[in-house]
């Protein structure tokens, strides 16, 4: 499985088209939207960012190959799933800021493909929440050594969140669907 575009291609791309979300923003934005059961297609940016005006990613883009490769890591059964993040060399008030913006997008992603009242286990309407209040959160400094471990742990945290979401609006419907 290939990995992510790096925070730079996708902020590029993201320009080019006049998103107005930063990489880390529009990659939670689409995770959300095919954990809350929306469609992988080129039409991604204005579902996600809910701009019907915005143009399609072109084939081959940058944009194309966060959208496919974001769909295949939440389906890898061993949890290869990973959140566009800068470098870990970057500072950790700078990670903390994009870890909250990728979970302001995911929210706003999950809400509109997902709807009002998706099909959660109690323990994804819990990380639902959970998410929600990362998503209101600000970067505080204090001391750095703490402050990163703090940080893997939370985004280990929402990495396992979005899985389980996407499980239970996805994952659990297909079930359903093929015992029916």
């Amino acid at each position: 499985m290939t990995g992510l575009p790096s925070v730079q291609e996708v902020e590029q791309a993201a320009q080019r088209l006049s998103l107005g979300a930063s990489a880390s923003e529009l990659h939670g934005g689409l995770c959300g939207w095919l954990a809350g059961g929306g469609q992988a297609s080129a039409q991604w940016p204005s579902k996600v960012l809910a701009d019907d005006a915005l143009a399609p990613v072109p084939a081959g883009s940058v944009l194309e190959t966060l959208q496919e490769t974001s769909a295949q890591q939440l389906e890898d059964r061993s949890f290869g799933f990973e959140l566009l993040l800068p470098p870990s060399d970057q500072g950790t008030t700078e990670r903390a800021a994009a870890l909250f913006d990728w979970c302001r997008g995911f929210l706003g992603g999950f809400g509109l493909a997902a709807g009002a009242k998706p099909p959660l286990s109690e323990e994804g309407q819990e990380a639902l929440g959970d998410l929600a209040r990362l998503a209101q959160a600000a970067p505080e400094t204090g001391e750095e050594e703490e402050d990163q471990d703090a940080l893997a742990e939370i985004e280990e945290f929402v990495r396992v969140a979005a899985l389980l979401l996407h499980s239970d609006c996805v994952l659990a419907t297909r079930h359903r669907q093929r015992l029916n």
